[in-house]
């Protein structure tokens, strides 16, 4: 029997939530990536590492929050554990080959492009495991094609997200660098969830208003959004992350003319003082 799914049992809330996690996540990731550029060798990796975390959980977030208003009529759903935080590590993992190749290889045709198909890939599968992880009456079917559409959409935005990560400059352009991850994401998702069908079991019951996971995910995003608030704090504490790393190279040469100006006011002074005899000085 088809079941009857309902995407966004809550409305736009749960599709607005996701996508604005996907989007803190992303400009998270950004700024921490930028950072690592103009820092030293021994603090790059913490930075970088800092910058796939927060994007993977950006992304992760998002989807289970998404999931949230995902039910089935006919059979209540719930949420394997094992495999839901194996997803998350997923994202993490596969986020973080992505940044770290771009980090240290730089924005170059190969290795961009073999990093954001690795990403994509990776974070696709860390969708479809997550619905992997759903547990109910029944079973999921999947429409082949628009399931490939998805991973192309994960690719591309994988692709470039990483190379956003390493050219964006300035506060301003990540903000809307982020937007537009956010919204990549949140589409692969539902492009995603657009694919998928359920096959009831025969034997289930009917269990209108039954259906929310939300008693089983609610729990599993506690660490990833206390993540994403203390990843917020560093970024907040720190002014070049907030700046970005251009504002305060621009800033220097302004520093070195002051500094210039004021020594040549001295050095006037002292020559006034040398030739106070001169008719100068009576004037």
């Amino acid at each position: 029997m088809q079941g009857t799914i309902d995407g966004f049992s809550y409305g736009m809330v749960t599709p607005l939530v996701g996508y604005v996690m996907a989007c803190l996540g992303s400009a998270l990731g950004l700024r921490c990536t930028v950072r690592s550029l103009a820092t030293g060798r021994t603090r790059k990796p913490g930075w970088l590492a800092l910058g796939a975390t927060s994007i993977g959980c950006g992304i992760w977030t998002m989807h289970f929050i998404a999931m949230l208003g995902f039910q089935v009529s006919e059979t209540a759903i719930s949420y394997d554990g094992t495999l839901t935080f194996l997803s998350l590590l997923v994202a993490v993992f596969v986020v973080g080959a992505g940044v770290f190749t771009v980090g240290y290889r730089g924005t170059r045709p190969v290795p961009l492009l073999a990093a954001g198909v690795f990403t994509g890939l990776g974070v696709a599968g860390m969708h479809y495991l997550g619905m992997a992880a759903m547990r109910m009456d029944g079973s999921l079917t999947y429409a082949p094609g628009v399931v490939a559409l998805s991973v192309l959409i994960a690719v591309v935005a994988a692709t470039a997200a990483l190379w956003a990560a390493v050219s964006v400059r300035g506060f301003l352009a990540s903000l809307g660098a982020s937007v537009v991850m956010g919204v990549a994401v949140t589409g692969m998702h539902y492009t995603g969830m657009a694919s998928v069908g359920v096959q009831v079991a025969h034997d289930a019951h009917a269990t209108s208003g039954d259906g929310s996971s939300a008693i089983d995910v609610l729990p599993l995003l506690v660490g990833p959004l206390i993540f994403l608030v203390l990843a917020a704090a560093v970024v907040m504490l720190d002014p070049m992350l907030i700046m970005g790393d251009d504002e305060p190279a621009a800033a220097g040469p302004a520093r070195r003319i002051d500094i210039g100006d004021i020594q040549a006011d001295l050095n006037a002074d002292n020559n006034w003082g040398v030739t106070s005899g001169s008719p100068g000085r009576e004037l």
